[in-house]
């Protein structure tokens, strides 16, 4: 395992591709896939059980490992909780949950159950990295969790982001039907697919940002650029999670005119 340092983060992220199991089960030149199974980003559909399986079997196979990323885990509205890909194989799945979502990014404060086998390199790692996490958010969260405080606030906080879905699902049906939106069961964005006729994806965005909204485009997450294949319409992606309680209508206003313009 090696430390990747900032000078060599361009270099990495170069080499990062996506793989298909069927075709790269005997590729051993891949040693870690990372996924989001509970709630994929951007789209927003949860891997099926087939594929789990595929992808536990090609970390078997290859000898290598599955970072699975339940970024946002805590925000299911429309199914239950999902369970975690780690269950099916300790020993090749590192299950990797952060606060940034359900507490605040400026916590910085995350969490790995690893493999036993990599325990003591990460750890070794992680002080080469940056030291350590901060003790008193730590102290502090964990007083949250045995508290049952923790829990009280992520119910209440998917309560208000299920209001929130709601009413940009309601606002965007009255001022821009032909919108389709999607991915919407579970977390903090939703997917604006658009009709056929609108602007290009980053005309929109540019727009947006004139109008101060700050929204992706569903190019922008796309692997190798920002060429959309011919069955999948433009879309934007938006989080409705970020707006304050007293900006939030308004912000929701200037998206629908955006996509009315």
């Amino acid at each position: 395992m090696r430390v990747v340092t900032p000078t060599r983060l361009s270099a990495l992220m170069a080499a990062i591709r996506p793989i298909r199991w069927a075709s790269s089960v005997s590729e051993k030149c891949f040693g870690l896939a990372l996924l989001t199974p509970a709630h994929q980003y951007p789209l927003g559909m949860p891997l099926r059980a087939g594929r789990r399986v595929e992808a536990v079997d090609w970390a078997r196979q290859v000898g290598g490992y599955l970072l699975e990323d339940d970024y946002d885990g805590e925000f299911r509205y429309d199914r239950h909780a999902i369970g975690a890909m780690q269950a099916l194989d300790p020993d090749r799945v590192v299950y990797a949950g952060t606060a940034s979502k359900s507490l605040a990014s400026g916590v910085r404060l995350g969490w790995l159950a690893l493999p036993a086998a990599l325990v003591g390199p990460v750890m070794r790692h992680k002080r080469l990295a940056d030291g350590q996490s901060g003790a008193l958010e730590q102290l502090t969260l964990a007083e949250l969790i045995d508290s049952g405080g923790y829990d009280r606030h992520v119910r209440r906080s998917r309560q208000l982001l299920r209001r929130r879905r709601d009413r940009l699902v309601e606002v965007l049906a009255e001022r821009a039907p032909r919108v389709r939106v999607t991915g919407i069961s579970a977390g903090l964005h939703a997917v604006l697919e658009l009709p056929e006729g609108s602007p290009g994806e980053d005309e929109l965005r540019s727009r947006a940002l004139r109008s101060g909204l700050r929204v992706h485009t569903l190019g922008w997450s796309r692997a190798g650029g920002d060429d959309r294949p011919p069955e999948r319409p433009p879309a934007l992606v938006i989080g409705y999670g970020t707006p304050p309680d007293h900006a939030f209508e308004a912000a929701l206003d200037a998206l629908c005119a955006l996509l009315e313009s």
